[in-house]
């Protein structure tokens, strides 16, 4: 029976190998750090964060997550470790929440490599801390326990390893939080949060009676609830609240604020036995386009979790073999002979079966979602659909922007044939960065087809941005220094739907550059001074894309610090980045343009495992959009935007 642990309380551990299991619903670090006799922490070798996530009987999560398992073998620590302490901290220099008051209470759980709960601890009254002490494992009289500790720490990481006595806290306090920013920079972002109320709906891991089932080993499976916006979400500045009136406002027109209805049933109960009938719109939400959004990221965080409960079903099997191998070995009489070679084969054959059970699980909800996504892929609007999807084929520019925009798929390798569309809110809260770099060449060996490639996935993602938004409300301006871009950009171009001929050389780079600068200027003074009705009457309020090919060719230290700045203050005002690029080719900068990079979502043109989800930090294959062989879809698609601005929107 789980002991339900409250501050200051402890338990006494079964085991030696554990796993901490933490759910905080929103990205939060978590580290451990080993302490002696009295608690103290000796350097930074005797701390596990993203940066150093292994020690000796010690694992913990390589990014920031909403959810961790942290692995623990206490008998594999040295004999000078007496404490080891499970620290949670919120991401610095990223957006997100300042203190643990914003979120909801962190669960932490110790679980046997089973799943078994052991003791778990729900860390409450927490306000204005940024890190805390979730729990403490401990050496007394020669047994190990677990202490509920909760103690936060305002001073966030830094004040919390200060206190337990390590010599370089505030050192390695920037380590982590560089380590976090550079994962948090790989991920998808997390959706938005579920009502307050904690409705959830079906998942592909539930039963008929809607009640989760079971891990192979009995246990109840984590929970997959599907994303639903929360009451009071992203509200937006309206006209007449801004200060001043005007007609500045770059946030989503289509937010409520208030709690969107439930999913109406539109299919018939699924009978008895038989897996629930997946439905397109499965989800909470005002429109249909909102309960697909939600239904798509609750597919994604499905496909996360059930993967997740998969790998650690496998991990505990491998470890079980592993030891009851040991105990074989360990014992000379059985180390040879028949009774070994039959103490062997049972330990094999109990491996084989528990994973047996752990793929059987995660084949039925595989197909589960595989049936679902076959659903809900024809039935997505065109914002969200596929080149493939016949949406397309009856484009007509829209009259007012779509929640999201989708930027490729996702699939991992459980299921290489299962692909979660990977859609990103409207408008873009961060620039991209198309990688064309030479880290790609090792599937990809030739450089300069890379290279097209990268720039033609520019082309197709700043269609889809032009097609997305009504006509005349989005612009697309191009730097190609060396004028290297011109076969890929030629749609663009003929179709007539840039804002200017792409710039070239050092003087096309500057004019552009300055002219963007200059508007983030003006529109920042004007709302911030409360005048955005003061803005010069030729200023073009529409949102406006920079594509940026082949830098840094072309850019001196001048119009590289423009660039970071456009990367920096530009979205927030309706001007977005998208770079064409090799981090390698702009080294020469040094760590100048770090925090350009890490700013800007990376995309690659050829399928690459480099994103993670939000949840479990699993790394994804990102697969990027692919137009049909033959097909004329994107021309026609921009000829339907280039009608719409002549004809006023229609």
């Amino acid at each position: 029976m789980t002991a339900e642990l409250v501050r200051g309380q402890n338990h006494p551990l079964p085991g030696t190998r554990l796993e901490i299991r933490v759910s905080a619903g929103r990205p939060v670090v978590a580290g451990a750090t080993l302490g002696d006799d009295r608690g103290r922490v000796h350097g930074v070798e005797w701390v596990a964060h993203p940066g150093s996530p292994t020690l000796p009987g010690l694992e913990v999560s390589k990014q920031a997550a909403a959810d961790h398992r942290l692995a623990v073998d206490l008998g594999a620590l040295q004999d000078t470790v007496h404490r080891v302490s499970v620290l949670l901290a919120l991401p610095v220099g990223v957006e997100g929440p300042a203190s643990f008051r914003a979120l909801a209470a962190p669960f932490v759980a110790v679980t046997g490599l089973d799943g078994t709960e052991i003791a778990s601890y729900t860390i409450t009254d927490l306000d204005s801390e940024s890190a805390v002490v979730a729990l403490e494992l401990y050496r007394r009289q020669g047994a190990w326990k677990v202490r509920a500790v909760g103690q936060g720490y305002a001073g966030g990481l830094a004040e919390m390893l200060t206190d337990q006595g390590l010599p370089e806290a505030r050192e390695l306090s920037a380590a982590i939080n560089d380590a976090v920013a550079r994962g948090l920079a790989r991920s998808v972002a997390a959706p938005p949060p579920r009502p307050a109320d904690g409705t959830r709906v079906r998942t592909a891991s539930q039963g008929q009676d809607g009640h989760p089932t079971s891990t192979p080993d009995g246990h109840p499976a984590p929970a997959q609830g599907r994303p639903a916006r929360q009451p009071g979400d992203d509200t937006p500045v309206t006209p007449a609240d801004q200060p001043g009136g005007g007609p500045v406002n770059y946030s989503h027109p289509g937010r409520q604020t208030t709690a969107p209805p439930p999913p109406a049933p539109t299919a018939p109960p699924a009978r008895p036995g038989e897996p629930a009938r997946p439905v397109a719109g499965d989800a909470t939400g005002w429109s249909m386009e909102e309960r697909l959004y939600n239904q798509v990221w609750g597919m994604f965080e499905d496909l996360a979790r059930t993967t997740a409960a998969y790998r650690s079903a496998v991990d505990f099997a491998d470890s079980r073999m592993e030891q009851e191998l040991d105990k074989v070995l360990s014992d000379p009489r059985s180390r040879i002979g028949g009774a070994g070679d039959a103490a062997r084969e049972t330990a094999r054959a109990k491996h084989a079966d528990l994973v047996g059970q752990a793929r059987a699980a995660l084949d039925r909800d595989l197909a589960q979602l595989a049936a679902e996504a076959d659903v809900v892929e024809p039935a997505l609007p065109p914002a969200y659909a596929s080149w493939s999807n016949p949406a397309w084929h009856a484009y007509r520019a829209p009259m007012e922007i779509p929640m999201a925009l989708r930027l490729g798929d996702l699939h991992l390798p459980e299921r290489v044939d299962l692909r979660i569309p990977m859609l990103v809110r409207l408008p873009l809260e961060r620039g991209l960065w198309i990688d064309s770099g030479k880290a790609l060449t090792n599937t990809f060996t030739d450089s300069a087809e890379l290279r097209r490639l990268a720039m033609d996935t520019a082309v197709a993602h700043a269609a889809r941005l032009l097609a997305a938004y009504p006509a005349g409300e989005f612009q697309v301006h191009v730097i190609d220094a060396a004028g290297s871009a011109a076969p890929a950009l030629a749609p663009l171009v003929s179709a007539g739907v840039l804002a200017g001929p792409p710039a070239t050389g050092a003087a096309g780079v500057e004019e552009v550059l300055s002219r963007l600068t200059q508007r983030v200027d003006l529109v920042q003074m004007a709302v911030r001074g409360g005048a955005a009705d003061a803005l010069p009457p030729d200023l073009d309020i529409a949102e406006q894309l920079l594509i940026v090919n082949d830098f840094p060719h072309g850019f001196d230290d001048r119009a590289v610090t423009r660039l970071r700045y456009l990367a920096d203050e530009g979205p927030a005002v309706g001007v977005h980045l998208m770079m064409v690029a090799d981090r390698e080719d702009a080294a020469e900068y040094g760590p100048l343009l770090d925090p350009l990079w890490r700013a800007l979502l990376r995309l690659t043109p050829v399928p690459d495992d480099h994103l993670a989800d939000p949840w479990v930090g699993h790394t994804w294959t990102y697969d990027p959009p692919e137009f049909p062989p033959g097909s004329q879809i994107l021309r026609q698609v921009l000829d339907q935007v280039a009608t719409a601005r002549r004809n006023g929107g229609r």
